[in-house]
């Protein structure tokens, strides 16, 4: 910050001055910060700042895409499609541990809400005690066949 302020005043002074104050040297030996009227310290410390808004920004990139590939691995383990190399390098990356954004947790959450509304009435007989569906099925072919027995002994028809 007193980078800049340094440079914007400082390059206005000597454009108001005219460049009288001791200049010397040539100005193609003079680094950028120094071009414009800051030191190099100041220069090299804006560096710094910048190299670590990049360093946050390229973190967040690869934690977004970890985020994307782990909800396209949670489609391809429910689906049983085959994975993808390039998805588990990037969850690898990040740390492996990736926690999905609260959008894409959501759709899950309504995929599988749906999933289970599917499968309740099946679910729901399996999970009845002392019922053997297999016994149930034999038992409905049999009163299935005794009705067609019934109905061919029917004078009317």
């Amino acid at each position: 910050m007193a980078f800049m302020v340094k440079s914007m005043v400082g390059g206005g002074l000597k454009n108001l001055t005219g460049g009288l104050g001791g200049g010397g040297g040539g100005e193609g030996e003079k680094s950028p910060a120094e071009a414009q009227g800051g030191g190099r310290e100041e220069y090299e410390e804006y560096q710094r700042q910048g190299g670590g808004e990049k360093m946050e920004r390229d973190a967040q990139f690869a934690q977004r895409k970890a985020e994307r590939a782990t909800f396209r691995s949670h489609f391809r383990d429910k689906y049983r499609l085959p994975k993808n190399e390039t998805d588990d390098n990037q969850i690898q990356l990040v740390g492996g541990d990736v926690e999905l954004p609260k959008e894409l947790a959501k759709m899950i959450e309504q995929d599988n809400e749906e999933e289970e509304e599917k499968n309740s009435v099946i679910g729901q007989l399996s999970n009845i005690q002392n019922l053997d569906l297999d016994s149930l099925k034999d038992k409905a072919s049999a009163t299935l066949e005794d009705l067609k027995q019934s109905a061919e002994k029917c004078t009317m028809m």
